[in-house]
């Protein structure tokens, strides 16, 4: 048998140098073989560093996956849909993606464990509040960076927008939301979730022309994912509460 190549040092490959010379030297791999193994190692390594810091920099309030994902308890929702919308075509494509429903209907959720399944195969991905996003625009329209922060929420290649249609909001960040949606159209792909139906957006975005305008860019070509009325938190509570013993 030939001897077993020394293992280079490497801090990123915490340990997997050991376990592959054993595996090289038990099944006589040549030093070629062996080299490549090693490489292998550290590419799949660094990929899954890498996607730990575009998790670590999304901004996701939760660690939210389609696998803890309870579909049984979302008879509206088409599994298979959402689980062909994590293969990301739909990034690759710039298209929109709208999820519709009431709260604790699963909304955020999806659009947490969407972003992350971007984020996991190498999309750039930004989570954000709506009234979060409004809020920088504002000040950076006072700062007079408004061009600078357009151009960065701009770049990214997933832009989830969350709680769209809790609040409303003033013609001024309505406007500049519109913008960051301008920029973006055809460009790159924004997802949202809302816990308003379309016809509803004029409680958020109070001017109907504005209203209509920025409804076409959240739609145009994209999917439109309903996630019904029925609160998954609520029936969740009351079935807790109603296995809990009577107490005189």
């Amino acid at each position: 048998m030939r001897s077993t190549p020394a293992t280079p040092r490497s801090p990123r490959r915490r340990g997997g140098g050991p376990r592959l010379a054993a595996t090289a030297e038990r099944e006589q791999m040549s030093y070629l073989g062996f080299l490549a193994e090693l490489l292998l190692a550290e590419c799949d390594d660094r990929a899954r560093r890498r996607s730990e810091r575009r998790s670590n920099a999304d901004g996701f309030p939760r660690d939210k996956s389609l696998r803890k994902f309870d579909f049984d308890a979302s008879p509206n929702l088409d599994a298979a849909m959402i689980h062909t919308l994590a293969k990301c075509e739909w990034i690759k494509k710039s298209l929109p993606l709208c999820l519709i429903g009431d709260s604790g209907t699963g909304k955020s959720h999806l659009l947490i464990a969407l972003g992350t399944e971007a984020a996991m195969a190498g999309y750039r991905v930004k989570y954000v509040p709506v009234t979060k996003l409004v809020n920088e625009l504002v000040e950076a329209a006072d700062e007079k960076q408004l061009t600078k922060t357009i151009a960065r929420y701009g770049r990214v290649d997933l832009l989830c927008i969350d709680e769209l249609g809790y609040m409303e909001l003033d013609r001024r960040g309505a406007e500049l939301l519109f913008q960051v949606l301008t920029e973006r159209e055809e460009k790159n792909s924004v997802a949202i979730a809302s816990n308003e139906s379309f016809s509803g957006w004029t409680k958020t975005f109070t001017d109907s022309r504005l209203c209509a305008a920025i409804v076409d860019r959240l739609i145009f070509g994209g999917n439109i994912i309903e996630t019904g009325t029925d609160s998954y938190r609520l029936a969740t509570t009351r079935a807790r509460a109603e296995q809990q013993p009577a107490t005189s």
